[in-house]
């Protein structure tokens, strides 16, 4: 029995889809506040694979207990479980004491367990999916808490086959372009959409390092494989593009891909930070303030570990440039329906 926290959330969602096409049995510990949402999703997971009824579970990762029914802890205490932890807070601006609650409390409770590759914070270089080093200071509180929770989770290894995944920036469908929120590099979309009157759209900065992000089904068709894997038992991956492309070369191309035209200026990165700090600005713009700090981060993420056990698999991620139109052409149908935007803090 594979059971999701995370549901009825974007990489859930479809990971659970993956699983009910493999005719795996499947439940979900679902916030009573999403609950009408995650049977909804339910419903459509069960028209689309034919699988059995998705049994959810109204808990809380944050209580002790996880906040199950009697009944409820009884039957999973009978099923043979398969954890996939995927339930925490992902926005750059969240407010530490939320994010300690459910990114590290969470944890605490509940394997195949979502990280992110940005557990890094501030450090730079070539960073190894064998380490967890703590940097000397992180870029938000949702890199803190997510290194502090994976800490965690290594020292459940030691109990339970336990797989880490830590993908990179995650977007949309490389093919279809679906995502369900605008946030991460939907943020440039955001800004570019809001500059494209203007004669010229500048570059922000000038920056030389790259930027990595990957495709959604990436991610999937890689964390289900790896699910199946002896091998990928107590490993930790990086689920990051090996081949990324510069910040500035994916913000020129969606400067064309959304206008017809190319980026011509800068703003220095100083004068954006400052003009962030105004709440209007960013919440006309659509970019969180910390987005800046992604563009002139000095890091790559080593894959080899990754790349090791999906050898043969034919699975890798798209690449990005070359998926740039499908993931414009999704965000145009639907920029103006505001539940793929987030709130801008």
């Amino acid at each position: 029995m594979m059971v999701f926290t995370g549901f009825p959330g974007f990489i859930a969602t479809r990971l659970m889809e993956a699983c009910a096409q493999k005719g795996w049995g499947l439940a979900a510990i679902v916030l009573p506040s999403e609950m009408e949402k995650a049977q909804k999703q339910a419903i459509s997971i069960e028209g689309k694979t034919g699988c059995g009824p998705i049994r959810l579970l109204p808990g809380d990762i944050t209580v002790e207990g996880l906040a199950l029914s009697r009944e409820d802890r009884s039957w999973l205490g009978k099923q043979q479980l398969v954890f996939w932890h995927l339930a925490a807070i992902y926005d750059l601006a969240v407010p530490e004491d939320i994010a300690k609650k459910v990114n590290i409390l969470g944890t605490q409770n509940v394997y195949m367990y979502f990280s992110t590759a940005y557990i890094a914070g501030k450090r730079e270089g070539l960073l190894l999916e064998s380490e967890l080093i703590r940097p000397e200071s992180f870029k938000n509180h949702y890199e803190e808490t997510k290194f502090e929770a994976e800490l965690l989770v290594e020292q459940l290894k030691k109990e339970v086959p336990t797989t880490i995944i830590r993908p990179g920036i995650v977007r949309g469908h490389s093919a279809s372009g679906e995502t369900s929120k605008f946030d991460g590099p939907y943020f440039f979309l955001n800004m570019i959409d809001r500059m494209r009157h203007l004669p010229a759209i500048p570059y922000i900065g000038h920056s030389n390092t790259v930027i990595n992000v990957v495709p959604v089904d990436y991610i999937l068709d890689a964390t289900v494989y790896l699910s199946e894997l002896k091998k990928a038992e107590s490993a930790t991956v990086h689920l990051t593009d090996p081949n990324p492309h510069p910040v500035e070369e994916v913000y020129r191309a969606m400067v064309h891909e959304m206008t017809g035209r190319y980026p011509k200026g800068r703003i220095p990165k100083k004068l954006a930070a400052i003009s962030m700090k105004a709440p209007a600005i960013r919440k006309y713009l659509g970019v969180e303030a910390e987005t800046l700090d992604y563009m002139d981060w000095q890091a790559q993420f080593d894959t080899r570990n990754a790349q090791s056990l999906l050898e043969g698999s034919g699975i890798r991620p798209a690449d990005f440039l070359e998926t740039i139109p499908a993931m414009v052409e999704f965000y145009n149908e639907h920029k103006e329906d505001r539940k793929y935007h987030v709130t801008i803090a």
